[in-house]
């Protein structure tokens, strides 16, 4: 049997198709055979920490936790990514110069200067962050009441993200002058660090959501954000998600998706506005 070996434990194949397995059924993530090597490294901090002496005894551990922080953190470790601030920049210059304008006149229409968004899948906070500071910088002076509902499945990830804490390389893509306005510096472990302030922090809520699970979420939304998010699914289970997402965006709502993400062979109603931008007609 084929095995990926470390210099204390071993990833056999009945291991990486037992977690495999386990990740998918719980929150759709696929694991295909190319990310072997990313679940021996991560996992492998794990069992060097818990003194486990192989994956196997790992996996009942974790299902025999009757408290779920485990299993819990079992999931953080296989979903957690890097990311930063106003990364890939383009879909920050559609919404400021192409979908804020549209909403902007169709709100004031109806009377109802309200914004709703979701960025499904926010990581570590950068995004969401990246968000507010569009609409801060871009809405008309008034009562404008928006909102950003922020959600991941790694709980781990979703504490950074309230702390809203970062390295300065995270926030190096932030303008000087947007810095000054909504960032203070402070310090982190001994190192310099910026911490979100208020005015960010009033428009967000972060909450972890399985997006295998029931959303208790209530539309219509105007835009989403899901962003290398659904590279890790299946056809099927991305096909299930454009599709609630859909549900729930408002007429001429936009799904935003990762640079490595298309709705190629995917059944959906989407009209394709450019690469990784999407909207509901």
């Amino acid at each position: 049997m084929q095995a990926i070996f470390t210099q204390e434990v071993t990833l056999t194949e009945d291991d990486f198709r037992q977690i495999s397995q386990i990740v998918y059924d719980h929150c759709g993530i696929n694991l295909h055979d190319g990310k072997k090597e990313l679940i021996r490294a991560r996992l492998a901090k794990k069992l060097r920490a818990g003194k486990f002496s192989s994956f196997s005894e790992y996996m009942k551990h974790i299902q025999s936790d009757e408290s779920g922080r485990a299993f819990s953190d079992f999931i953080d470790v296989l979903s957690t990514n890097l990311t930063s601030f106003f990364r890939e920049n383009q879909h920050f210059e559609f919404l400021k110069d192409t979908l804020l304008p549209r909403l902007i006149a169709k709100k004031q229409k109806s009377g109802r200067e309200r914004i709703r968004a979701w960025s499904a899948g926010c990581s570590s906070g950068e995004e969401p962050y990246s968000i507010a500071i569009t609409l801060l910088e871009n809405l008309p002076g008034g009562c404008w009441d928006a909102k950003i509902l922020a959600t991941d499945i790694s709980t781990r990830i979703l504490e950074k993200a309230k702390a809203g804490i970062y390295a300065p390389e995270r926030v190096n893509p932030v303008g000087l002058q947007e810095k000054r306005k909504y960032l203070k510096q402070t310090t982190e472990n001994g190192q310099k660090a910026f911490e979100v302030g208020p005015a960010l922090r009033q428009m967000i809520t972060f909450r972890y959501l399985n997006l295998m699970n029931d959303w208790p979420i209530r539309g219509p939304l105007d835009f989403i954000f899901c962003r290398n998010v659904m590279i890790y699914f299946d056809k099927p289970t991305q096909a299930s998600l454009v599709n609630r997402y859909w549900d729930l965006l408002d007429s001429g709502g936009v799904l935003f998706t990762g640079h490595s993400e298309s709705l190629t062979g995917i059944d959906h109603k989407f009209k394709y506005v450019q690469p990784t931008i999407y909207m509901k007609p």
